[in-house]
């Protein structure tokens, strides 16, 4: 059974899905830290990004001052 391609699959899955809500959740808390409250729209396109994406965010806020600077770098992500 742990053997199989399918087994291993939803391992993976798993592992990934785990490390994508640790990465959300680590990225909330430095926001709070760094800009304040998020509100619920920003915070909806945050849930939105995959796990490269959260990374590039929690390197990225470091420079942000202010919520803009979320914005400005969510605009970003999706234009790209």
């Amino acid at each position: 059974m742990q053997e199989s391609v399918v087994y291993q699959r939803i391992i993976r899955q798993g592992i990934e899905q785990g490390r994508r809500e640790e990465a959300l959740s680590v990225v909330m808390r430095q926001l709070y830290r760094r800009i304040g409250i998020v509100t619920p729209e920003l915070r909806s396109q945050i849930e939105a990004l995959s796990l490269t994406q959260l990374e590039d965010l929690s390197e990225a806020l470091l420079d942000f001052s202010t919520a803009a600077d979320l914005t400005n770098w969510l605009n970003n992500v999706v234009a790209n």
